[in-house]
């Protein structure tokens, strides 16, 4: 059970959300957000607070009777549950909700108690709300997700339950779950604020870094196959650079190969003393860049990934409402705590990074099937007969496919602000884009890398020398025997990749 008191860190996320821990609400916390509601209900008595008694946005001019106050609630609810595309895979739902009532539980929101109650139980009962990719701006709150998952918390719209989707009230007259009471501005502070973007940018965090450990398994398996040598691993020439994640994937890199017998020394061969009797060397006296420098180009990856962490964990244990509520100081402030930039910015970073990573994924594999540059490999590595079989060559196409649609997404949505809502919101986020497309991104990368660990496969039965690599290589190869077939004769992929894809995404590397 996690207890929900003060700051949350991605292990906190990580337990409810792949871990399916329950979570419960210290009473602290249930005070806080009381004291907040009854604060806010009798400060906005005699004042003008926005999204209490005012419309929204650009009709914040016309005031509210104090008959429609609540009607003003349900309104915003319904008429912004208008989202469109694809729905929002549960897990991003379950993190988009965590992430929201970590905010409530701040009591900045002047929201009636029953909200995070409610939510508190679609968490612990695995019930999500229907929610669209498609709405949000990013900049007065991820509006149009955050009202989706509103109109479910006051009973309304549709759920996923049990793998169904189905109507609210059933769910909940199944269940037990009584709505959100609707009395102040429980509309407004449900939907106003970053929790869309920002949940679905912490399952981002969680997948890169997964997908960074898996490129640093190939990377070192690799190096095994080449029988590279190890000095642009070694910790005197990286620290020669003074950028963290560099010696961070220098240093992993090192500890996966330490006990390989195939990666070589070059003080036993080249720095041997024994020149060559002719004036061309055979071997490479050094690696293509894919396999040496490694650490310089996932350097960044790792830095990226640890920077956008910060900025998250920041921005999910922030008050990012508006406006805030201030128990404390007796005051009600109006700003824009709602704008998503930050996140939209670490977002569009991130999907730069692992662009980058299935790049480096998609050259490591051309070197792979190319045997004009490995010199050790078939064709393809074609187990099969060459010119009657084809190996790895069709497996090929989709790794470079989805590689260039990863390049072409990198686009940065941050810079793409288009000014709507009778322009009261002239410069938006464009977060919640921002961070749907990372999601592709790093889905795409695991296809990528789905394709690499097939044809490491195929390279290492071809090669036969399993004896000699590293333990942690020989760990994964035990595994990845019984959901990768040896590849002889021609047979559809596509499963066999699938199911690769699958275990990257669903397990760690180390």
């Amino acid at each position: 059970m996690l207890h929900i008191k003060d700051a949350l860190d991605f292990q906190c996320f990580f337990r409810v959300l792949f871990l399916n821990e329950e979570i419960e609400l210290d009473a602290e916390v249930m005070q806080r957000i009381s004291k907040s509601f009854e604060f806010l209900r009798e400060f906005s008595e005699n004042k003008v607070i926005y999204g209490v008694n005012t419309g929204f946005g650009p009709m914040a001019q016309y005031k509210i009777k104090d008959k429609d106050r609540k009607q003003l609630q349900y309104n915003l609810i319904r008429s912004h549950a208008s989202g469109m595309g694809k729905i929002l895979e549960p897990l991003y739902v379950k993190s988009l909700m965590l992430a929201r009532l970590n905010t409530l539980a701040l009591g900045k929101s002047g929201i009636h108690p029953s909200a995070v109650v409610t939510m508190q139980a679609l968490i612990n009962k695995n019930i999500t709300p229907l929610i669209y990719e498609h709405g949000g701006v990013g900049a007065s709150g991820d509006l149009i997700q955050l009202a989706h998952l509103a109109i479910v918390l006051i009973g309304e719209g549709e759920v996923l339950h049990k793998g169904n989707r189905r109507m609210t009230t059933e769910v909940f007259a199944e269940e037990n779950i009584e709505p959100v009471k609707v009395e102040l501005r429980e509309g407004l502070a449900l939907m106003n604020g970053t929790s869309a973007m920002t949940g679905i940018g912490i399952v981002n965090i969680i997948y890169a870094q997964r997908l960074l450990h898996w490129s640093v398994f190939c990377s070192a398996a690799i190096n095994e196959i080449v029988e590279a040598y190890d000095d642009h691993l070694s910790s005197e020439l990286n620290s020669a650079k003074l950028h963290v994640g560099q010696q961070m994937i220098a240093g992993m890199m090192r500890d996966h190969l330490k006990d390989s017998k195939l990666t070589r020394d070059r003080n036993q061969h080249l720095y041997s003393g024994k020149d060559p009797e002719n004036d061309y060397f055979k071997e490479k006296v050094q690696e293509y860049y894919s396999l040496r420098c490694v650490p310089q180009v996932l350097g960044p990856v790792y830095d990226t990934i640890e920077n956008a962490r910060r900025i998250l964990l920041e921005e999910v244990n922030s008050a990012n409402d508006n406006p805030i509520i201030d128990v404390d100081r007796k005051q009600v402030y109006h700003g824009g705590n709602f704008h998503g930039d930050y996140v939209a910015l670490e977002m569009d970073k991130l999907k730069l990074v692992i662009t980058k990573l299935s790049m480096l994924a998609e050259r490591q594999l051309n070197y792979l099937l190319n045997n004009k540059l490995n010199n050790i490999l078939p064709p393809f590595v074609n187990l099969g007969k060459l010119g009657l079989n084809f190996g790895m060559q069709g497996a090929q196409f989709s790794a470079v496919s989805t590689t260039a649609e990863n390049q072409m997404l990198s686009t940065s949505m941050y810079i793409h602000s288009i000014p709507n809502n009778n322009d009261n919101q002239d410069i938006v986020s464009m977060g919640t884009n921002a961070a749907n497309t990372t999601k592709t991104v790093i889905d795409n990368a695991f296809e990528v890398l789905a394709v690499e660990v097939v044809t490491i496969m195929q390279a290492l039965r071809y090669l036969q020398f399993n004896g000699n690599l590293s333990g942690k290589t020989k760990e994964k190869v035990e595994i990845f025997k019984n959901i990768i077939p040896e590849i002889k004769d021609d047979i559809p992929l596509s499963s066999t990749l699938e199911t690769v894809r699958k275990y990257l995404k669903a397990n760690e590397a180390y």
